[in-house]
């Protein structure tokens, strides 16, 4: 699968850009100074100190603008260095706390429970957020399956479900979360300056979602 950045990144245009920014405000700067300077009251001139604090003032505004612009490079330069990294999870399972999709297959699932609980249920919901099933599963972190079948045993439409497991102790809801998922990753881009996983249902998640890979 080929990786993809939707983020253009030009360092060089951006440099001369920038630089010439730079040049073009201290040359405004310098007309500013000289106008002040030969307009300036004889009677009453302007104290050499306060030319120097302006120079001063327009240096470290300057300062500030180039080493923003070296963030900005070292930052691009790490988004590079994370997708060639990553380019291994492609065709990888990932595993994340997100919604799944839903075509058929079954979904694999880890819940995750709490050390008190004496019994979960998992409280499955499709993609406009209604409640189409409640199951009771087992307390275990091994993975579990879930069909995608309801009580009469026929199929759930194709589509978007999102899971969260409500454990409980002695009767009382102690704990409601998102359990874990696999998901094959199909793909690795850049979105926004961020690096974010393409799943093969088209779902794209930021890669910090990912908690494993296999």
């Amino acid at each position: 699968m080929e990786i993809q950045s939707t983020t253009a990144l030009n360092p060089v245009s951006t440099n001369a850009s920038q630089e010439t920014v730079i040049n073009s405000d201290f040359e405004t700067f310098l007309v500013m100074l000289t106008a002040q300077m030969e307009n300036q009251d004889p009677l009453n001139p302007l104290d050499s100190q306060d030319f120097a604090t302006q120079l001063a003032t327009f240096s470290g505004v300057e300062q500030q603008v180039k080493t923003n612009e070296l963030l900005e490079n070292l930052a691009a330069q790490m988004v590079t260095a994370d997708l060639a990294e990553m380019s291994r999870w492609v065709g990888m399972e990932a595993r994340m706390a997100v919604p799944a999709s839903f075509s058929g297959e079954p979904i694999e699932i880890v819940q995750n429970p709490p050390v008190f609980a004496d019994s979960t249920d998992l409280v499955v919901r499709n993609s406009a957020g209604d409640v189409v099933q409640r199951v009771s599963i087992p307390v275990s972190d091994a993975p579990f399956f879930w069909d995608g079948k309801d009580t009469n045993g026929l199929e759930f439409p194709p589509g978007d479900y999102s899971f969260s497991v409500e454990a409980f102790s002695n009767g009382d809801v102690i704990d409601v979360h998102t359990p874990d998922i696999f998901a094959r990753i199909a793909e690795v881009r850049t979105l926004q300056g961020q690096t974010i996983v393409v799943l093969e249902s088209g779902a794209l998640f930021p890669s910090s979602n990912v908690t494993g890979l296999r």
